[in-house]
């Protein structure tokens, strides 16, 4: 443990941040981390750049507990002036998030739905809306609710894996996804890709994502830490303001409509995932994942 006011010395890897401005004969760095249960969080305080590495296995899937800490940890890194920039990344191998946790949405109460729902929305509003530089290094795969938290940073470095795909896939399911997850898909891909994506539930492994513009860049997963810091070094060398103001700009109008309409997507939501239909295909979904298990 650490006393109190001091910072840990914390090994750093080579390029997190840093390493198109820092010589290799540096390898500590002050490093405040608070991490938890789901998800480590460290920040170079020199840099002005935090990694926030998930940290829930096996897939990272986004349970309430999960949306609870990243929307706190977002919040505490969006609070403190040292940090300019986040990378957001996955600690469980060859998957970066598999999305919204369907024991969430199966066989619970409409309160549970609802507050589930409010931190799915929480979740987004801060993460698309966020004053820092935010950088996905999708390092797995990605469907579904993984992928909107990709789509909702500035920037997408994908590992250059065929195995590794991303998308959002809910249509496979049997469920629609909502317009603030179609908006926000439609402004990284365009109207006509994004309409055919989603209606098919499609999950582009990495190259045709590349393609699609989906993420920016694929690189060699070796490379990806490196890759990263150099796209937040570009991104960082920018006056703060100019660019924050341009992003309000670009985003404000997506991010205000669900804001209008936050209360009648929790309701949309509910009236929706309660139908025995859906409850039937969610469940049926479940026992085919328990089977793939065994």
């Amino acid at each position: 443990s650490v006393p109190p006011g001091m910072l840990p010395l914390c090994h750093r890897p080579p390029a997190w941040g840093r390493a198109a401005r820092q010589p290799p004969s540096l390898p500590l760095a002050p490093c405040r981390a608070f991490s938890n249960n789901k998800i480590i969080v460290e920040l170079d305080e020199s840099s002005g750049v935090a990694t926030m590495k998930f940290k829930s296995p096996p897939v990272n899937s986004l349970s309430l507990d999960f949306l609870t800490e990243f929307c706190i940890s977002l919040e505490k890194l969006e609070n403190n002036r040292a940090c300019r920039g986040v990378i957001i990344t996955s600690a469980v191998p060859r998957i970066f998030s598999s999305g919204l946790d369907i024991t969430e949405m199966c066989g619970k109460s409409t309160e549970h739905y609802a507050e589930f729902w409010r931190a799915v929305q929480e979740m987004w509003l801060r993460l698309y809306g966020s004053n820092m530089v935010t950088v996905a290094a999708v390092n797995g795969s990605s469907p579904a609710g993984g992928c909107l938290m990709a789509l909702s940073c500035d920037y997408r470095i994908m590992v250059e894996n065929p195995k590794f795909s991303i998308g959002l896939n809910e249509a496979q399911l049997g469920i629609v996804a909502p317009f603030w997850f179609k908006d926000t898909f439609v402004n990284v891909v365009g109207h006509r890709v994004a309409e055919r994506s989603l209606q098919l539930g499609s999950l582009h492994p990495a190259p045709e994502a590349l393609k699609f513009g989906l993420v920016d860049e694929l690189v060699p997963e070796e490379k990806l830490q490196e890759k990263t810091g150099a796209v937040m070094a570009q991104w960082l060398a920018l006056p703060d303001h100019a660019r924050q103001l341009t992003k309000s700009m670009m985003r404000k109008a997506v991010l205000d409509r669900l804001v209008a309409h936050r209360e009648e997507d929790i309701q949309n939501f509910i009236s929706f995932i309660s139908k025995e239909s859906i409850q039937k295909s969610l469940r049926m979904y479940m026992e085919m994942l328990k089977k793939k298990k065994g």
